[in-house]
């Protein structure tokens, strides 16, 4: 089963198991995160949190791209607008990023294809991830003059500090095999065996009780890395930061009319 409803940009499969899937499907924008696709998503995910039919949730993507990032015409907005815009921006981005770590239900990520720096921020609040080994990954923000900020307390507490700074502050692309030595990823497959390793994983959860999984994720996020109110305010507050610094506008301004930053020789 289908199901759109008001959602543009995502849109959720259901089987009679109860496993949803939870598509982006931007796959034109490389299913970059627009203002529009943050509400859908934290929408989906309260939605499918406090649904009892659903057991687990797969996060996909449609197109060869599983995630760009932030969009940049949004985060050009961000940077024109007042401070309350500013604020209210920034937040957006940081309620979809929690309310997906917060989903009561495994999550399970399908990353058929590329993921830069937001990618990566919905990557590491899965659960788990299979990737398709083709597939290439970067916290490309610092490139544009930003910082992995609001994605930064997830990316942290999947790869650890130590393996993380390898690839935090550089912008770097790396490969399938490095995001597994980073412990972004669990499991590489061949493209055509994909859907065949998700299977795999969502097979064990079928077999046990829904509230003890329920139950059982909230006490492994409590017993992990704190990541509360405060820590996500921070994140917050560091984006909004460089937002409003000198480097930001001009890293953008730089995409947009095809050039290079002043940074860039």
């Amino acid at each position: 089963m289908t199901e759109t409803g008001e959602f543009q940009t995502i849109r959720i499969d259901r089987d009679a198991r109860g496993v949803a899937t939870l598509w982006l499907a931007r796959a034109e924008k490389h299913n970059a995160l627009s203002a529009q696709m943050l509400t859908e998503l934290t929408d989906a995910a309260h939605m499918l949190s406090h649904d009892d039919s659903v057991r687990v949730v797969i996060l996909a993507a449609e197109g060869p791209t599983f995630c760009a990032g932030g969009d940049l015409a949004w985060m050009r907005e961000q940077i024109t607008a007042d401070a309350e815009t500013r604020r209210a921006g920034a937040r957006q981005l940081a309620n979809m990023l929690m309310a997906m770590n917060t989903l009561s239900k495994p999550l399970i990520g399908r990353v058929q294809g590329n993921a830069f720096g937001g990618g990566v921020g919905m990557m590491a609040v899965c659960d788990m991830v299979v990737a398709a080994r083709p597939a290439k990954f970067g916290l490309t923000e610092t490139k544009l003059g930003l910082i992995p900020a609001t994605i930064g307390p997830y990316v942290l507490a999947r790869m650890g500090e130590d393996k993380a700074r390898r690839v935090f502050m550089s912008g770097r692309h790396f490969d399938a095999e490095e995001a597994m030595v980073l412990n972004l990823v669990a499991r590489l497959a061949d493209p055509e065996d994909l859907d065949e390793f998700v299977e795999e994983e969502v097979a064990p959860y079928l077999l046990c009780a829904p509230g003890a999984v329920a139950e059982a994720k909230r006490l492994a996020r409590a017993l992990g890395p704190r990541i509360d109110a405060d820590v996500i305010e921070h994140s917050i507050d560091r984006l909004i930061a460089m937002w409003e610094g000198d480097e930001a506008p001009e890293g953008i301004a730089a995409f947009f009319e095809k050039r290079k930053p002043r940074w860039q020789s």
